[in-house]
């Protein structure tokens, strides 16, 4: 039996639903008045971390090679008899897929004939076509982007700050895999993880834009098909207090050596992740932002220049950080004056007037993203994988204080659970 929940906002005066589709998959539909374009994304709760997992059906839990993710998203778009690419510039529509740490997800953007490229969308991600010759042949292609992406300089940093961060958890590993990982999957395996992590109770359809939702409810009655709940439970090893080292490096044809710091924290889920996450970008904003004393002093100093940046990095009861990135002559001098700065923030506080403009122009922020389709369609799959709403987020802000900020500061910006990683130039 099917039924509906409206998500409203009495703040933004906005709202979408969620309807939960006889066939287990849950379907967002955010109607968007005036809009010329829609965005669908169809997405799995299954990302590269995910290699430890059972079912009511494997009884114990069972490990996989690394990178079978990402190796699932490139086969499905190989279908028998049809290239999905070709489908959908019949309709005008744009297709593309991406896979994380912690989903993986099927999009397509159009202006127009968006009810057929949704039929297309949920026709193909649904229709899995292995073989051993095709997976033979995809072991090659994936085993190059591996090659490649170790020849990126940026890509090097930042792996390896999250193999210095992290002693167990699988979030260590290239989402892509490694060479001598991908050599181990056969057809048989990745049957066993579509058919795992690709059941509809196990993903989500997010679609906004110019759409009616009752056209949206008929293509999933056509095209979905009941799935049985196989009460999926993921496995990840407990990480403990500390870092597995606390500074790493490597060598590239860098002009400046290059940098990621990172401040890892126990993992949450829900509206207590959604408040971590606001409280960790409200800190990194004022300790790191353009707008901050620090920066301005590294600034000035030669320290930093454009490239410097920040973000929190996080999965729903998984894993979370704050990583620090730029250019420097000297990162360890600027490793140095952020701790340097966070201990100082303990003692003095933050700035009121500086805290309390930041909060609206966050607030800006949002109400921007909600002009966007494409990011009304992420907002509400990101937003129903943690287990809040798209809204949430504007509600925690709302009710943060710069009381809330000091109290986690010691939490998310503990020294002892920090690391950089250094990309060092590499002599001619």
């Amino acid at each position: 039996m099917m039924n509906k929940e409206i998500i409203r906002s009495e703040r933004f005066g906005e709202q979408y639903s969620l309807i939960h589709h006889p066939s287990g998959l849950d379907v967002l539909v955010w109607k968007m008045d005036n809009y010329s374009t829609t965005e669908a994304m169809f997405a799995t709760k299954y990302g590269s971390i995910n290699t430890c997992f059972k079912t009511a059906k494997t009884g114990d839990f069972i490990e996989v090679p690394e990178g079978i993710a990402h190796y699932l998203e490139h086969k499905l778009f190989e279908n028998e008899d049809t290239d999905v690419f070709d489908l959908y510039a019949a309709t005008g529509a744009s297709g593309n897929a991406f896979t994380t740490f912690h989903e993986t997800a099927y999009t397509f953007s159009t202006a127009r004939n968006w009810d057929k490229a949704l039929e297309i969308l949920l026709d193909f991600v649904q229709k899995p076509y292995f073989t051993q010759e095709n997976v033979d042949k995809e072991q090659g292609i994936i085993a190059q982007e591996i090659k490649m992406g170790e020849d990126s300089p940026y890509r090097s940093c930042y792996f390896n700050l999250l193999k210095a961060l992290y002693k167990e958890h699988p979030v260590k590993i290239d989402i892509a895999g490694t060479v001598e990982s991908i050599a181990k999957i056969t057809p048989e395996l990745l049957y066993d993880c579509y058919y795992t992590f690709y059941n509809l109770h196990n993903m989500v359809l997010s679609i906004a834009g110019n759409v009616d939702e009752d056209k949206v409810i008929e293509i999933c009655d056509k095209l979905l098909k009941p799935a049985e709940d196989l009460k999926l439970e993921c496995r990840f090893p407990e990480e403990g207090h500390g870092v597995a080292q606390k500074r790493i490096t490597g060598k590239f044809p860098v002009g400046l050596p290059l940098f990621d710091i990172g401040f890892k924290s126990k993992p949450c889920g829900g509206i207590e992740l959604e408040k971590r996450a606001c409280i960790a970008k409200t800190i990194l904003q004022l300790v790191a932002g353009t707008s901050s004393p620090l920066y301005q002093q590294m600034f000035e100093d030669g320290l930093i220049n454009s490239q410097f940046g920040y973000s929190t990095f996080n999965a729903v009861d998984s894993y979370f950080a704050c990583i620090i990135s730029g250019e420097s002559k000297d990162p360890d001098e600027v490793y140095r004056r952020i701790i340097a700065e966070l201990d100082r923030v303990q003692r003095e506080g933050f700035d009121k007037e500086n805290f309390e403009i930041l909060k609206k122009s966050r607030y800006g922020s949002m109400v921007r993203t909600l002009g966007s389709v494409e990011g009304i369609a992420d907002s509400m799959t990101e937003s129903y994988f943690n287990g809040t709403t798209v809204f949430d987020e504007a509600e925690v802000l709302a009710e943060m204080t710069i009381e809330d900020c000091m109290a986690a500061v010691s939490e998310l910006f503990n020294e002892e659970n920090s690391a950089i990683s250094i990309i060092e130039p590499a002599k001619e």
